[in-house]
């Protein structure tokens, strides 16, 4: 596929890569010509500099050819702008645009969006997906990574294995008669940089993995425990970071959990009163989040769950480990830098989000073809995990698991069939229709896609 990226920025670098290295032919537009180096230098794209709704810029990168748009640009108006210039001018079948501004996302003006207007296809805001994750992380505290797919029937779920897990040194397919009924079924395990993908059962959970499983959103509590993770849904909240997202969250806190005791810390004297007078239920405190003092009076040493979710990361992680020692049971540090992800587990912060992670996830639901219809990139972008209705073409239908050629690097999770979440087993019969939720280590997405339709897919 021929795709244009506008922005070559944390989020549109990271696409970049990743749809490159998928084959496609990507190329990518940038104002500033050090970033354009820096995505050559790393990716196997080509790169115009220049202004991205610019349609000379545009045309040079060869949008007449193009079959989608990505405007993931610093500017929502640059976005914007080169969608309606990919539509008027180069009549581009598709158009994706990252907006962030919240009078942009108003509900009442989303008539501005369609093809007599601003002809985007496709609204990908940050912020909102943002608070979201760490809306789910107040929800299951024991996990470091939560997705609801399959219209929340399915859950996956990502946990850390601590020394006192006590499925350490099993065989995962041990695991079926240890657990008799649990519908949950393990993906991916991650140690270190290795991406592990069972496929006989014989492997075996050691101390600090990173393990996927994908399980009936029913079970969770069960699953969670037989990963000696028993830690109940957050009643008390402290939030470090009064902006966009963390605004966003405390009002769907105040939304959604009546029973849950809400703070935010917000440095800025004014965004501060203007955060109290839109909240009716959140305390607010004013202070940096770095000051002891400040973290005290917010209650950080009771709290259930604490969530740094400000513009800076360095702070972000260093105000999460100091709420860790000072008593707060759980935290959550938001981190844009990718090289930083890496490390926060072991400095004894509990999960990250990452933003540029959720971002790609989301423009990825917009590129993949086919029956994909959702997707999730996992933590440091080791792997995807795909929801997909298997067709009467399948190589899959119609035989057991076991016999079935699945291609290395990929592993079915479970299957939604009316209703009834199965998970999936060596015995488990995939039928027409049924829709799926498996994972694909880095640059085998484009093999699971083939083998849910195309009979003649080459593994």
């Amino acid at each position: 596929m021929k795709i244009v990226i506008c922005g070559a920025g944390i989020v549109g670098s990271a696409i970049a890569r990743h749809l490159a290295a998928e084959q496609n032919d990507v190329t990518v537009i940038d104002s500033d010509p050090d970033k354009i180096q820096r995505i050559t230098e790393v990716a196997d794209v080509g790169a115009v500099t220049g202004v991205a709704s610019h349609p000379d810029m545009l045309e040079q990168a060869g949008m007449a050819d193009a079959e989608l748009l990505i405007a993931v640009t610093e500017s929502d108006e640059i976005n914007m702008v080169a969608c309606q210039v990919a539509h008027t001018i180069f009549n581009t079948p598709t158009r994706i645009a990252r907006i962030r501004s919240r009078a942009y996302l108003d509900p009442q003006v989303e008539a501005l969006y369609g093809p007599e207007n601003l002809p985007i296809d496709h609204i990908i805001s940050p912020e909102l997906e943002v608070s979201a994750a760490a809306g789910r992380q107040l929800q299951l505290p024991g996990a470091f990574d939560v997705k609801d797919m399959v219209n929340g029937k399915i859950r996956l779920i990502g946990v850390l294995c601590r020394e006192n897990c006590p499925i350490l040194a099993t065989p995962i397919r041990h695991l079926t008669n240890l657990f008799p009924g649990l519908s949950m079924t393990i993906v991916a395990i991650i140690r270190g940089n290795e991406v592990i993908v069972p496929r006989d059962g014989t492997d075996m959970m050691q101390p600090e993995d990173r393990v996927y499983f994908v399980c009936d959103a029913e079970h969770t509590d069960r699953a969670m425990a037989s990963f000696g993770h028993t830690e109940k849904e957050a009643h008390s909240v402290v939030i470090a970071g009064g902006g966009n997202i963390g605004s966003l969250l405390a009002q769907d806190i105040e939304a959604k959990s009546q029973n849950t005791v809400c703070q935010i810390i917000e440095k800025d004297k004014a965004q501060a009163h203007l955060i109290a007078e839109r909240l009716q239920q959140t305390g607010v405190t004013c202070g940096n989040s770095l000051d002891a003092d400040i973290l005290n009076e917010a209650g950080v040493s009771t709290t259930d769950t604490f969530v740094a979710v400000s513009n800076d990361d360095e702070v972000n992680i260093l105000s999460a480990l100091l709420a860790k020692r000072m008593g707060a049971r759980h935290t959550v540090a938001l981190v844009n830098m990718p090289g930083f992800v890496p490390l926060i587990s072991a400095l004894g912060v509990d999960a990250v989000i990452n933003p540029p992670q959720i971002t790609v996830s989301s423009i990825l639901e917009h590129v993949r073809r086919g029956r994909i219809l959702d997707v999730h990139s996992v933590v440091e972008g080791l792997g995807e995990v795909l929801e997909a209705e298997a067709l009467a073409s399948s190589p899959l239908v119609g035989l057991p698991l076991r016999k079935a050629r699945i291609p290395k690097g990929v592993a079915i999770g479970a299957i939604l069939r009316l209703d009834e979440v199965i998970p999936a087993r060596g015995d488990t019969v995939i039928e027409a229709g049924d829709h799926l939720v498996l994972f694909a280590a880095p640059g085998k997405a484009a093999r699971a896609e083939s083998i849910l339709s195309d009979p003649d897919s080459e593994f």
